[in-house]
């Protein structure tokens, strides 16, 4: 229970520390909401009057501290962009693609790397070993955005089976949406997967070394049940803390593939909004990509300790 008091009390001022620098980082940049909402045209009058309805003449602390207040209470302000649009109406339109695409991809990647780094094990510096690892190599070498535009270019273009840069919404159709994103993730899970298979080939591999292995053997267990009873839980302990730090390069690598497929996710949203200082919008999906990072991180900590009660002590 203290174990997961801790990580409770980590997270916490994790996010809080993460909210700081987000929100006085923005503060210091040159330039002015007042300006940027009211346009150059506008009297100096009229912005030191925006300035004042706004709290903009308040101090750095004293501004933070009423965001942060309100944005506990879901309230991040209004979108400069969008005709003083809720802040987390903005969002929540886009939140469901970002997630989506991110739970398609983690998918992918566990679906595919686990039985791979199985079977590569399995089959050491046998033919299919050294085949797999030469595309995992070549997979990790070759960026998302370079191969989602190679999936665009081959699926898209010349098979023709979805219609590049037509995104289908799943309130509109759900089949045409998942035959779209499908596309994006595949481009998102592959490198992930290349780094996950050569990650878990590596530690299962490890553990075969060990003694209890040797142990095992001599007592006449088949390699399969030793694999599979024994080895393989103890492999996948590092591979679950490898798949939480994985978890802020899928989402990098999302924002990017959300710009080359022009999905309208947080991703995407986020480039917008930085284009056009809109710093209410940046700061708010900065603090929820952040906040998913650091709850993911919690949760596996949790599933470490319970798989290993040795991380507790």
């Amino acid at each position: 229970m203290k174990y997961i008091i801790k990580k409770i009390i980590t997270l916490i001022m994790t996010l809080l520390l993460v909210s700081i620098f987000t929100f006085t980082a923005f503060q210091l940049i040159p330039g002015d909401s007042a300006t940027a909402i009211l346009g150059m045209e506008a009297t100096e009058d009229a912005k030191e009057a925006l300035r004042e309805e706004l709290g903009l003449n308040k101090s750095i602390p004293e501004r933070y501290l009423n965001w942060l207040l309100d944005a506990i209470k879901g309230d991040f302000g209004t979108s400069i962009q969008y005709s003083d649009m809720p802040v987390h109406e903005l969002i929540r339109d886009r939140l469901t693609v970002t997630v989506y695409l991110a739970l398609i991809s983690f998918a992918f990647i566990i679906i595919i790397s686990i039985p791979l780094g199985i079977l590569t094990s399995k089959k050491k510096d046998g033919f299919l070993d050294r085949v797999i690892t030469f595309f995992t190599q070549l997979s990790m070498a070759v960026p998302p955005f370079v191969l989602g535009i190679m999936i665009i270019l081959l699926f898209g273009i010349i098979l023709k089976w979805f219609t590049p840069g037509k995104f289908v919404h799943p309130s509109d159709s759900l089949f045409g949406f998942f035959r779209f994103i499908i596309f994006p993730a595949i481009a998102v899970a592959i490198p992930k997967v290349a780094m996950l298979v050569k990650f878990l080939r590596s530690s299962i591999l490890r553990q075969k070394d060990m003694d209890y292995v040797r142990t095992a053997k001599s007592k006449g267990m088949k390699e399969d049940d030793i694999l599979y009873h024994h080895v393989l839980k103890n492999a996948l302990i590092p591979v679950i803390t490898f798949l939480a730090m994985m978890l802020a390069d899928l989402l990098a690598g999302i924002i990017l593939i959300e710009q080359v497929f022009n999905l309208p996710g947080l991703g995407r949203q986020l480039v917008v909004a930085i284009g056009g200082r809109d710093f209410s919008v940046v700061q708010a999906i900065i603090l929820y990509i952040a906040a998913v990072v650091v709850v993911i991180n919690f949760i596996v900590d949790i599933l470490y300790q319970w798989i290993d009660p040795r991380v507790a002590n």
